[in-house]
C-alpha cells in the first residue's frame, strides 16, 4: 500500500501544471455597449430618414433600416466569434494546446515538452506578431488573437515555464 501510495503522488507530480493559460479574444464592447451603441445608431437612422419620408421619398428609410441591420448583423457574428478559446497547460511531462472555435469545434495538440520550442517573429514595428511552438517539425500558431503587448507578457511567461520544465523543474 504505501509504494502505491508513493507511487501515486510521484505520477501527481507530473501532472501538476507549471503552466496553464485560457487565451480568449479581446472585445472592446461589452453588452451593454452594445445595446448603447444599437439604439443611439437606431434613433440617428430614424431622424436622419424623417425628412425623406416627409418629402416623399420613403424607399429612402429602408436603406437606413438596412445600414442598421447590417451592423446589428456584423456586431453579432463578431461576438459568436469572441466566444471562441485555447487552453495552453504545462506539465513536466507534456504539453497541452487546445483551439475550441465559436462553434465548439477543437482541435489539439500534445507536445513533450523537452522537444518543443516557442518561436517568435517579431516586427520592429509593431511588436510580437507570431507565437508558434514548434515540436519534430510541426508548427501551431498560439495567441493569435491576443495584441502583440499581450502577447509579449505570454511568451515571456511561458517561456520561463518551458525553460524551467526542461531543467527539470
Amino acid at each position: 500500500m504505501v509504494s502505491g501510495k508513493a507511487t501515486f503522488e510521484h505520477g501527481e507530480r507530473y501532472d501538476r501544471p507549471v503552466f496553464s493559460a485560457v487565451i480568449r479574444p479581446h472585445r472592446s464592447l461589452g453588452p451593454q455597449g452594445f445595446r448603447i451603441v444599437m439604439i443611439l445608431l437606431c434613433v440617428t437612422s430614424i431622424i436622419a430618414s424623417l425628412p425623406f419620408v416627409v418629402m416623399g421619398f420613403w424607399p429612402i428609410a429602408g436603406f437606413f433600416g438596412l445600414d442598421f441591420l447590417g451592423l446589428y448583423l456584423a456586431f453579432r457574428i463578431n461576438y459568436r466569434q469572441g466566444q471562441s478559446f485555447e487552453i495552453l497547460e504545462l506539465t513536466p511531462i507534456r504539453l497541452l494546446l487546445q483551439k475550441v472555435s465559436h462553434r465548439g469545434e477543437v482541435q489539439e495538440w500534445r507536445f513533450n515538452p523537452l522537444w518543443t520550442r516557442l518561436d517568435r517573429e517579431v516586427d520592429d514595428e509593431f511588436g510580437l506578431q507570431e507565437l508558434t511552438l514548434t515540436s519534430r517539425g510541426q508548427h501551431v500558431i498560439v495567441a493569435r488573437d491576443l495584441s502583440p503587448p499581450e502577447r509579449e507578457s505570454l511568451a515571456d511567461a511561458f517561456g520561463r515555464a518551458l525553460s524551467e520544465v526542461k531543467r527539470g523543474y
